[in-house]
């Protein structure tokens, strides 16, 4: 007889969804959005959950309606070898070059980094990050516990120290949110500037990375029927979703209120490190740096398990502990050595990519509406895949965007390409693509008919 999931098991892979997801950039983000916003906060967030939240869910969607063990098995629907390289390279820049260094080092210059002097910080780091990656491989060693390390252990104490600090803040507000002035950027279009702020997150990316978890555990409940692992992925997904969407709309609350007591600040750190230490002094710090330690820990032990699980599918001559240890070393080294060098040029990457993962999930949901065609989910992505090269040339380090070929190439991509600079130039071809594919279909069938 079939498993059937209980509320109580839904309730804890949702949490574990949801403490994977939320990281310090979901912390940091939303706050700061907040704070340039202002008056016009709540169309900035409206615009913010579409993407923070909605691509997010809609990723695992994909995942669960697929009936797909992860991003590999998705993207295989395309061809091997796109499955092979977009998988590796989405791994690589949400793992060791990119997101998983990030975390290491936010956790360190918001939960450490106060206390220190600055000639105390270079060591200091290093000993962090050596500390940080021990705990976050010793939780993603074993992926069977992670449901208990994250879900029932790290989320909790991590919701209960960021509810008190947001029920503070409510409770006491700093200020009106109607009589603040809206920031340059979010005076024209605020919802489309926050829109475009919740590609920050990564978690439409992480969405099809995490996919491979949340199946994996809701088998290990005992669920072997594919099409109730997918209702059961999307039922665990929609209570992180919902999770992630009140935290969201709360924090950038908080970043437009404080700017009745404080100056817009460069980051959402700095502004979140203002608001504990002004409502609970030298307490608020220690309280904000268990919140944003424990949310990077978290989200780099699910983005741990999550890689060794699908490199393990690549590569199966290696186990899943090797992969562990090896993308736990690498962001290691990363966090100090050359950290701002990686994140410039993996940006670029990351703006290609999301695109391409955007497309993917979108098709996977539509897909039994074209009968799964291969050909339109080639057409798509072979259209997105061009537009996207503009996209990620467009964050491009200031030096390449200035030689020759990429000016040129910038330079019509701005005169040619429909919304390209609200960073969705990808838009119109990946339309024209999905068209262009159902015709080829059509064509096909006629000719073998």
């Amino acid at each position: 007889m079939e498993t059937k999931l209980t509320k109580k098991d839904y309730l804890f892979i949702g949490s574990m969804l949801f403490g994977m997801f939320f990281g310090a950039g979901n912390l940091i983000f939303p706050v700061h959005m907040g704070q340039e916003a202002g008056a016009a906060v709540f169309q900035a967030n409206l615009g913010f959950l579409v993407t923070g939240i909605g691509l997010p869910f809609l990723g695992i969607i994909a995942i669960g309606l697929s009936k797909s063990n992860g991003l590999f098995d998705l993207a295989q629907r395309i061809g091997p070898r796109y499955a092979y390289v977009f998988t590796i390279l989405l791994y690589l820049v949400i793992g060791p070059f990119f997101a998983l260094p990030r975390l290491a080092t936010t956790s360190f210059e918001i939960g450490i980094a106060p206390f220190l002097t600055e000639s105390q910080q270079t060591i200091a780091l290093a000993l962090f990050s050596i500390l940080f990656f021990f705990f976050a491989w010793w939780f993603a060693r074993k992926p069977s516990k992670l449901m208990t390390y994250i879900g029932k252990f790290l989320n909790p104490i991590f919701l209960i120290l960021l509810g008190s600090l947001l029920l503070i803040a409510f409770l006491k507000p700093m200020g009106t949110i109607s009589t603040l002035e809206i920031g340059a950027a979010y005076q024209n279009h605020p919802f489309m500037t926050g829109f475009t702020q919740g590609y920050n997150t990564l978690d439409a990316l992480a969405a099809l990375a995490f996919g491979i978890i949340v199946v994996t555990t809701i088998r290990q409940r005992g669920v072997t029927n594919a099409r109730s692992i997918a209702l059961d992925t999307i039922k665990a997904g929609s209570i992180s979703i919902l999770l992630m969407g009140i935290i969201y709309t709360l924090l950038s609350y908080l970043g437009a209120m404080s700017v009745g007591k404080f100056p817009i600040s460069a980051n959402g750190g700095i502004a979140l490190a203002q608001i504990s230490n002004y409502y609970l002094g030298v307490y608020g710090s220690i309280i904000l740096a268990f919140i944003v330690i424990i949310a990077c820990l978290k989200t780099a032990v699910g983005l741990i398990s999550a890689f060794s699980e699908t490199f393990v599918t690549l590569f199966p001559q290696r186990s899943y502990r090797f992969f562990a240890l090896v993308v736990s070393v690498l962001p290691c080294l990363f966090a100090n050595v050359g950290l701002t060098k990686i994140i410039e040029l993996s940006l670029p990457v990351l703006m290609f990519l999301y695109p391409l993962a955007i497309t993917l999930i979108l098709l996977a949901i539509l897909s039994p509406l074209f009968n799964h065609a291969t050909r339109v989910y080639q057409a798509t992505s072979y259209f997105t895949f061009v537009a996207a090269i503009f996209d990620g040339l467009n964050v491009a380090p200031a030096h390449l965007q200035q030689t020759f070929p990429i000016a040129q190439l910038l330079s019509f991509a701005k005169q040619y390409l429909p919304f390209f600079s609200v960073g969705l130039g990808w838009l119109i071809p990946a339309i024209l693509g999905f068209f262009f594919g159902l015709l080829w279909t059509v064509i096909e069938k006629k000719q073998h008919s």
